[in-house]
């Protein structure tokens, strides 16, 4: 069977290559191309687009990068036509992929969506498109399931992927017991800065970071990188101050951390299963933020483990709140307050019962395999 994937961020990429590993497995015959990036490539996708040219975050950066956004958009509708995949899997990023999914549906290709968007938050009248477009919604938190079934839809709740990963790089890589020695690091304990995976990110969240590096000397401060942004995004930011940089190591340095400051994302879910106090950070364009903050309703949380656990797990501190002062102080927290670092493992604790069984991406893969050969 042919299969057409497209994940147009990081975690996307993630969660589609254990996929693609899944499909494998059950098709061994499969041929799979898409949209991703190296962990896609790696598990034997062919790649049209790579999600470092169609990562734009916030209102304001997707507007001024409009024409490379209608232009990969053109193009990815172009090669779907000229492949003739038996199914098309869409991984989250809806703003690209609801396009595609209408695109697809109109032509008679059968659609699944693994990750729901959060329309939950935002946007709730994409549920209509949703019923139209997507023949197989699969979600992946659990309150979703429910969501969709009070707006008539039914869906496949198949359990976080992220327990997948984590469990399995944990499980297997040597370099989260050799992390210190790897990366030639000192007895300090470790602070750990995830300042997220996009250039717009970066730009908003790191010097904030940096700002802890002398008000904590006594912890080593180390900060994750990604290969595919490029050495100087980060060279500006860290070339005054004494940390260390990891690149594409982040259970690893998760995992060794006796703390982390993290960016809004997928890694703050990430860091929570791995056990790892923390504190949350989102900061954007000023444009964006105001838009965001009209348009989401009936939502209190932007943070995963928040967001699943409804309640307050980890500190969230959103653009003016992100500010050295406040940074300082939770920082202080979560590694010289026992009693709340022990509150918050657990709930991490209770948090990681409710994401299922780890079989995810192998649940994912049945509903895509089984509408493929439909």
């Amino acid at each position: 069977m042919r299969y057409y994937i497209v994940a147009g961020e990081a975690s996307g990429d993630l969660h589609a290559s254990n996929l693609i590993k899944k499909v494998r497995q059950i098709d061994p015959e499969a041929q799979i191309r898409g949209c991703g990036g190296d962990l896609m490539r790696h598990a034997g996708a062919d790649l049209l687009l790579h999600y470092k040219d169609m990562a734009f975050m916030g209102f304001w950066e997707v507007f001024t990068h409009l024409p490379e956004v209608l232009g990969n958009i053109k193009r990815c509708k172009t090669d779907i036509l000229d492949w003739k995949p038996d199914v098309l899997v869409l991984v989250d990023y809806p703003g690209f992929n609801l396009r595609i999914a209408q695109f697809a549906k109109e032509r008679h290709i059968k659609v699944v969506y693994y990750i729901s968007p959060q329309i939950w938050a935002w946007k709730k009248g994409r549920i209509k498109q949703i019923k139209r477009d997507v023949d197989e919604m699969m979600v992946i938190l659990p309150f979703e399931k429910d969501f969709y079934a009070k707006n008539g839809m039914e869906v496949h709740y198949v359990g976080h992927p992220l327990l997948d990963a984590v469990q399995r790089d944990l499980r297997e890589r040597p370099d989260v017991q050799h992390f210190r020695e790897n990366n030639q690091l000192d007895d300090r304990e470790i602070i750990a800065l995830l300042p997220g995976s996009r250039k717009q990110e970066i730009n908003a969240i790191l010097p904030q970071m940096m700002q802890m590096v002398e008000r904590f000397p006594q912890y080593r401060f180390v900060v994750s990188t990604v290969s595919w942004l490029p050495k100087d995004l980060y060279d500006k930011y860290l070339q005054h101050f004494d940390v260390v940089r990891v690149c594409d190591q982040t259970y690893a340095l998760l995992a060794n951390a006796k703390a982390a400051i993290v960016a809004s994302g997928t890694a703050t879910l990430e860091t929570a299963m791995i056990g790892t106090p923390q504190v949350v950070c989102y900061a954007g364009s000023e444009l964006s933020y105001l838009i965001a903050k009209h348009l989401i309703s009936g939502i209190h949380y932007i943070s995963l483990p928040n967001l699943i656990m409804d309640a307050p797990v980890v500190t969230e501190l959103i653009q003016h709140d992100y500010n050295t002062e406040r940074l300082e102080k939770e920082l202080r927290l979560i590694t010289e307050d026992a009693d709340h670092i022990a509150a918050m493992k657990a709930q991490y604790n209770i948090l990681y019962t409710k994401l299922g069984n780890g079989s995810a991406s192998q649940n994912a893969a049945d509903v895509v395999v089984q509408t493929a050969q439909r």
